[in-house]
């Protein structure tokens, strides 16, 4: 008895302690940039179906309980496919789904990120929707930590990239 106890103490801990990111959509998002007093910035995380290494940042970067705290705290979060098909409003342009090739992409994956489509892409924007940086590739959790905390705590705004990550020391 006393060991049912303890598993079910250990997995009601592990359940509390495990915080899920709530995405939502472009739209949804810039919603609530528009929200009186908002102060959180945006970040998308650009991905498409057929992308591996997408699912792999979803399930070992996201899942992590620091990230998803830290992000929820700070961001409004979005999962955008670069490959829908719905067309989506924004900034007074109607952004479309392009049919290339074997797939197509949607314009407003092309313009978060720079015409350079390569999946997974995270891109951070500010409270105002303007783009602060797209940051291709896959990320574990420490390196895009520190990536998240340098827009989120708004150390971009004292001192530059190189500087903040210790590059070229």
């Amino acid at each position: 008895m006393r060991t049912i106890s303890l598993i079910f103490a250990l997995l009601l801990t592990l359940t509390l302690s495990a915080q899920d990111i709530q995405w939502m959509s472009f739209e949804d998002a810039v919603a609530m940039t528009k929200n009186e007093g908002n102060t959180k910035k945006v970040f998308i995380d650009v991905y498409t179906d057929w992308c591996g290494w997408c699912k792999k940042m979803d399930k070992d970067t996201f899942q992590n309980p620091e990230v998803a705290k830290y992000m929820q705290e700070n961001f409004y979060m979005v999962k955008f496919d670069a490959e829908g098909e719905e067309p989506i409003d924004f900034d007074g342009r109607t952004f479309e789904y392009v049919p290339s090739g074997r797939r197509g992409y949607h314009q407003l994956a092309a313009a978060l990120l720079q015409n350079r489509l390569s999946y997974p892409t995270v891109v951070f924007l500010d409270e105002n929707m303007k783009m602060l940086s797209p940051v291709p590739g896959y990320q574990k959790v420490q390196p895009f930590m520190q990536i998240a905390r340098y827009f989120g705590d708004n150390v971009y705004k004292e001192q530059d990239w190189k500087s903040y990550a210790g590059i070229g020391k």
